[in-house]
């Protein structure tokens, strides 16, 4: 068995509120204070079959260039999805299985990638935009039962579930990879950075705040009562988990490692959104929304929505 980190960017940062600001309020933390960031994802080895736990953005999604209203900066750019699957040694044609935990664009960008790999998705994510024309889904229910103090899971395969935790959007799942006496919990977005779990604080990223809380709960619970290696998609503790094998104590959290000097790049001139994503492109506008092609990002009305998660008009950064 072997599970290996698929890196895609990293030396960013997120904010205080962004990060634990879910039931408080964004403003009611302090926003100067930052926390790293990256993106990754996961991939599972188990002799027999390649299973990816998401599949990054979307090709040449722009990077964010950060500035003082910038929320969280996933870091610069180390490469494409499938490039860095290369990387590690396997091929499109190698992955047999894709555990989707949801719907964002940063974890479901590629899945088009793998027409003839198998897409393990819950029944809300899968009837969403952005997986809409996939041919090769597979719908699951929760019909394995509870899983530990988790009420509904699906068994994948031998010691891979996929649990049910509805919140951060309303069909989200995280998935549990047994390996003895070890857990190894793989978790798109419950939260952003390993401190809100020791501190019990929910980002301001969420569909359905009450089954958020209940969802961290539950995680905590079980942290609490089984050896946990905590596999996060937006922190680089994430990798570090993984590196040294990382059991979760929620009485001892480590001093949050100094984010890094941002390397900001040459804008695009796109806007990105940072809850989800989506990239609005001046130069195309939305016809579908009567934004004609060669509208300013600033011109847009201020009541504009992000078209993928709702987000308004401040939760876009440059790109």
């Amino acid at each position: 068995m072997k599970i290996k980190a698929i890196e895609l960017r990293k030396d960013g940062f997120m904010t205080e509120g962004f990060a634990f600001g879910g039931e408080e309020g964004y403003l009611s933390f302090d926003n100067k204070r930052r926390y790293r960031s990256s993106l990754q994802n996961y991939l599972i080895d188990t002799g027999e079959e390649v299973i990816l736990i998401d599949t990054g953005f979307p090709k040449s999604t722009p990077v964010t260039i950060p500035d003082n209203n910038t929320m969280i900066y996933p870091g610069y750019y180390v490469g494409e999805y499938v490039e860095q699957l290369e990387k590690l040694g396997y091929r499109k044609s190698d992955v047999t299985k894709i555990i989707l935990t949801h719907k964002h664009l940063d974890h479901s960008g590629c899945l088009k990638d793998f027409p003839n790999a198998k897409i393990y998705v819950s029944e809300e994510e899968s009837m969403s935009e952005e997986l809409k024309d996939l041919e090769n889904l597979v719908i699951v229910k929760f019909l394995s039962g509870p899983y530990k103090n988790f009420p509904q899971s699906e068994k994948i395969c031998d010691n891979i579930y996929m649990i049910r935790a509805k919140g951060h959007t309303n069909g989200n799942s995280l998935v549990i990879l047994e390996d003895k006496d070890l857990y190894y919990m793989f978790q798109g977005d419950i939260t952003y950075t390993d401190e809100a779990l020791y501190l019990n604080k929910l980002s301001i990223v969420f569909e359905d705040i009450v089954e958020a809380r209940i969802t961290l709960d539950r995680v905590r619970e079980f942290v609490s009562n089984n050896k946990t290696i905590y596999l996060s998609t937006h922190t680089p503790l994430g990798i570090e988990n993984l590196e040294n094998k990382k059991i979760i104590d929620l009485d001892n959290m480590l001093d949050p490692i100094p984010v890094k000097d941002v390397v900001v790049k040459k804008a695009s001139g796109k806007y990105i959104c940072q809850i989800c994503g989506f990239v609005y492109d001046p130069m195309e506008g939305m016809l579908e929304k009567g934004i004609a092609k060669g509208t300013p990002f600033e011109a847009l009305p201020d009541d504009f929505k992000c078209p993928k998660c709702g987000a308004d008009k401040s939760k876009f950064s440059r790109g």
